[in-house]
């Protein structure tokens, strides 16, 4: 029996505005990331019934498909938090510790990250993901990006950015790069850190 859930969000609707809009947060969460949790359960139902390896080969990509996009959507709601720039919480909020050092190590500055990694993710073909990941032989923090809904497997994910326009046409239309600047208002790096500090006392991804 799968046991997968939608998540509830760690804050209202619209906690995030005026970044991203109550609008979207509602659709984003309870339509799209719902789909995702119906669809992987039913492939995993069909999977379990499945008794030839056609059928199972044919399963694969509703498999990666729904099961990515339940992963990468899970993270991405955690990886938000409202905006410190509004006086509603730590979102955009990058204090002085060990990811803050890594990425002035790394990139030089959080101006200089937000810059490298708002070109590549607006450089996406279609629908994908832009991210910040630690690379598990090198611990070092590097951007990379995965299409659709594939989840990151090649790093520990820091920070995902979903790049789908069902994230921001509502609000931001066809300018990816608006919606993309002012995602990191509310970008929660509290979270980023505990998830690269696990990262570095790890190898696993």
């Amino acid at each position: 029996m799968s046991t997968h859930t939608l998540p509830d969000l760690p804050y209202s609707y619209d906690a995030l505005e005026p970044f991203i809009s109550r609008q979207i947060m509602e659709l984003h969460h309870k339509k799209h990331h719902q789909t995702y949790v119906n669809a992987l359960i039913a492939a995993e139902a069909s999977y379990a019934k499945s008794s030839t390896p056609r059928e199972r080969i044919a399963l694969q990509a509703a498999l990666k498909f729904n099961g990515g996009g339940h992963i990468n959507h899970s993270l991405f709601w955690k990886n938000l938090a409202p905006a410190s720039s509004e006086g509603k919480g730590n979102g955009g909020s990058l204090k002085a510790g060990p990811l803050k050092d890594a990425i002035e190590q790394t990139f030089g500055s959080l101006d200089a990250l937000k810059k490298e990694f708002n070109a590549t993710t607006a450089g996406i073909q279609g629908s994908g993901w832009g991210w910040l990941g630690l690379n598990p032989t090198t611990k070092r923090l590097e951007v990379t990006t995965t299409a659709n809904q594939d989840p990151l497997l090649t790093h520990i994910p820091i920070i995902g950015v979903d790049i789908w326009e069902h994230a921001f046409y509502l609000q931001y239309l066809n300018v990816k790069v608006d919606y993309l600047n002012a995602i990191w208002s509310v970008i929660n790096f509290e979270e980023a850190e505990k998830r690269f500090t696990e990262g570095l006392s790890s190898s696993k991804l």
